[in-house]
């Protein structure tokens, strides 16, 4: 077996993704999953942010199920839906489609905008040198992610709440995601999952092709507003996918991805500390 083959076979099984894929029994367990978070934490509320791409639609409909099954379990529950724009959001209105194939039983909306420049502007008066516009743009897109982490986080401690993370396989091989930002959340119901499972959820659980084949942005660089997640990865999601789920894949494309998950191990590990003797 070659050094990529087994690369391909561990990072797969450490990421969880499993060979067979049935999307209703996905649906069920990741439901109950949810489900049975909440009810063990004695919470009484998830908290999502909603962006408008398929990860947080997917994640947001198996929220609302979870609350409404957990109701029919006598578990006082709700599913808070949260807008979280840097001030005007290009893609507005499929977050807005999202939210109604959705139907939250709350929707939220705050823009973090006011805090994100605050803290910019207050770096730039301490003096730190802040580097060329692109490298700047790359630090707040950081910024705004970990800002829409912290007013998740302040939703749930004021309404008893978990926070969902949209994390799932695809992004965790490529790292593509901000330490504690959106790589910060109490559960993670898409965990294990390829992009195409995710979209194949979505399509169970009936939301329209348009939402769920909606190219992939994260949208954190202001300079270059709904940057795809292709053109930063130099791979397709069609090539993650395969190399996930143990198909073939050439190996100039299987090499970024092992190097790229090598590289980001640091994103998926607890911070790091001394040894005690």
């Amino acid at each position: 077996m070659s050094t990529n083959l087994y690369a391909q076979s561990a990072i797969s099984h450490s990421l969880g993704v499993r060979g067979a894929f049935d999307a209703a029994t996905e649906l069920a367990a990741r439901t109950r999953f949810l489900v049975d978070s909440l009810i063990r934490a004695n919470r009484r509320s998830l908290v999502l942010g909603i962006s408008g791409g398929v990860d947080s639609l997917v994640s947001g409909l198996l929220a609302q199920r979870a609350v409404q099954e957990a109701r029919k379990q006598g578990h006082e529950a709700r599913f808070i839906a949260v807008r979280l724009p840097y001030g005007a959001q290009a893609d507005e209105a499929d977050a807005q489609k999202c939210l109604q194939v959705i139907q939250p039983d709350t929707t939220l909306a705050v823009d973090i905008k006011p805090a994100v420049d605050a803290l910019r502007d207050a770096l730039q008066a301490s003096g730190m040198a802040m580097g060329s516009a692109s490298e700047v743009d790359f630090m707040l897109g950081n910024v705004k992610a970990r800002q829409r982490m912290v007013v998740q986080y302040a939703i749930a401690g004021a309404q008893g709440g978990l926070v969902i993370g949209t994390d799932h396989a695809a992004e965790a091989l490529m790292g593509f995601f901000t330490k504690f930002g959106d790589g910060a959340a109490d559960v993670t119901p898409l965990s294990g999952l390829t992009k195409r499972r995710v979209r194949a959820l979505g399509q169970a659980m009936g939301a329209p092709d348009a939402l769920v084949f909606k190219t992939p942005t994260a949208d954190l660089e202001s300079l270059k507003p709904l940057k795809p997640d292709e053109e930063a990865f130099g791979v397709s999601y069609e090539q993650i996918d395969d190399f996930l789920e143990g198909k073939p894949v050439d190996d100039a494309a299987a090499e970024i991805m092992v190097t790229a998950f090598r590289q980001t191990a640091h994103k998926r590990a607890l911070p790091l500390a001394p040894l005690v003797l």
